[in-house]
């Protein structure tokens, strides 16, 4: 059985793609763009804001992305946190299971206050001892130096770890770190993820409940002597 498992936020946890998107298109507003299409800003998250913000502009045409910008997105952002924002329906019944045999954490690009705030918002931070944010000292994903942290805080195996994300990102996150992961199929980020990166040893799920039950099947050593866990999608 994983001994730690550490979660993504925005697509996994949390459905935040309204407030995401209305924060960056009154910023195109503000600067006279036209607003985009929720799910075109939607394919753009997942690096951080600075990156979200650089794509948003260019979509928008405009092009550099003044001085500034980012700073007021995150104001606007801010703001509105938690106006559509919610967890994902069962996530609360799941890591309720899950934090009963393991440790959560969160590992983020989205700013660490303003991960904590969503999660205290929407009733999600007690089942996490530990929060990384894309703000801090650890490189953001996909590089896997804040996963990496992460293990060595909880003292666990890199086997014994399982990413739970919803992107191509968090799937390349774990790739660097060695860990195993599981995709949130129900997650606005799993469109965006390549075939061709797929192996076939991730566990995807499509409901968070899905992930409790297959945890009670799968762990380190169940295929091939530790080779993974079989997709069950």
């Amino acid at each position: 059985m994983f001994t730690l498992l550490v979660f993504d936020l925005d697509g996994t946890l949390v459905d935040s793609r309204q407030d995401l998107a209305q924060a960056t298109n009154h910023l195109i507003l503000e600067y006279g763009g036209q607003p985009l299409d929720e799910d075109v800003v939607v394919h753009m998250v997942g690096e951080g804001a600075e990156k979200l913000i650089a794509r948003a502009f260019t979509a928008a045409g405009l092009v550099p992305v003044p001085r500034g910008a980012l700073r007021r997105f995150l104001d606007l952002y801010g703001e509105r946190l938690l106006v559509h924002t919610r967890a994902y329906e069962g996530v609360p019944e799941a890591l309720e299971a899950l934090s009963r045999v393991a440790s959560l954490a969160v590992l983020t690009n989205k700013p660490r206050e303003m991960s904590e705030a969503i999660l205290q918002g929407v009733g999600l931070a007690p089942f996490f001892s530990q929060v990384l944010g894309g703000d801090g000292p650890h490189a953001r994903k996909p590089d896997p130096e804040g996963l990496r942290q992460l293990i060595a805080d909880f003292d666990v195996a890199v086997e014994a770890t399982l990413l739970v994300g919803d992107s191509v990102i968090d799937l390349r996150t774990a790739r660097a770190a060695g860990t195993a992961i599981a995709l949130a199929r129900y997650g606005f980020g799993f469109r965006e993820v390549p075939p061709g990166e797929l192996k076939g040893d991730e566990l995807i799920v499509d409901a968070p409940q899905d992930l409790v039950d297959l945890l009670q099947n799968h762990g380190p050593g169940t295929k091939d002597q530790g080779s993974g866990i079989r997709d069950q999608g």
